[in-house]
């Protein structure tokens, strides 16, 4: 291997890419190229940065935009004397100082699509966990020794169920048949204190069939009322309800 050919290997050195015997005839070399020494420098401070960048989600098509470019662009050797006698088309063999740094920012896309990839799994997960603790809560209540029911009749030939565990201040509403709720509206759940509403969470708009777990405890509630609201909910009834039942004594 000659000095023009050394002078290529700056990129390759500093990503650890080169076998040991290359390796070590690069260092021989760069005990005597000040402009090598200072190339590895920069290229591993690049490398080291866009190892540190790796938890920023690429744009769409990145990674292939960058494959598509490096095939088009040549490598100059850092700026040294060459030899009169060799020729150009060694020097501009491997790819430029650029294109390595793209394929860095390749590598690094890469690591923050595993990331964004990882992020995702770990949002199931966590999603999958919630959704075991609902139902573990639901089942909790319905198994209570003292958990005492009362169904009703709704509109359309559904029915709805209410649950309640005095000893566990845990309310659960069983709904069977709903209707879907109206475009960009839901089903609430109320606690009737009273005559004040409070209120007592969701039910999913896509579900007919469902058993929620009521937000917050039964406290001194008599009733649970059932109104439809805007996506999201609201602090108050903004309509009528749909159902009032009381709660099971």
């Amino acid at each position: 291997m000659n000095t023009a050919d050394l002078h290529t290997l700056t990129g390759a050195y500093a990503l650890h890419a080169l076998d040991p015997e290359e390796q070590a005839a690069f260092e021989r070399h760069l005990d005597a190229c000040p402009a090598c020494v200072q190339e590895v420098r920069e290229l591993s401070a690049t490398a080291a940065r866009l190892g540190r960048a790796v938890m920023v989600v690429p744009p769409d098509g990145f990674k292939e935009s960058v494959l598509r470019r490096i095939d088009g662009v040549r490598q100059e050797p850092p700026r040294t004397a060459a030899p009169a006698s060799v020729p150009a088309a060694l020097r501009g063999r491997r790819l430029s100082r650029w294109a390595l740094a793209a394929c860095l920012a390749a590598v690094a896309a890469l690591g923050g699509t595993t990331v964004w990839q990882y992020q995702k799994a770990e949002d199931a997960r966590q999603e999958a966990r919630a959704a075991q603790r609902a139902t573990d809560q639901v089942a909790d209540v319905l198994a209570a020794p003292d958990a005492r029911t009362r169904t009703a009749r709704l509109a359309g030939g559904a029915s709805g169920t209410v649950v309640v565990s005095q000893e566990r201040d845990k309310a659960v509403f069983v709904a069977a048949s709903m209707a879907r709720p109206p475009g960009g509206k839901v089903y609430q759940l109320w606690f009737d204190d009273g005559g004040t509403m409070r209120p007592a969470g969701l039910m999913d708009p896509g579900r007919g069939a469902q058993s929620v777990l009521m937000a917050g405890p039964v406290g001194k509630a008599t009733g649970m009322g059932i109104t439809v609201e805007p996506a999201g909910g609201s602090q108050r009834p903004t309509s009528a309800p749909v159902a009032v039942v009381p709660l099971p004594a």
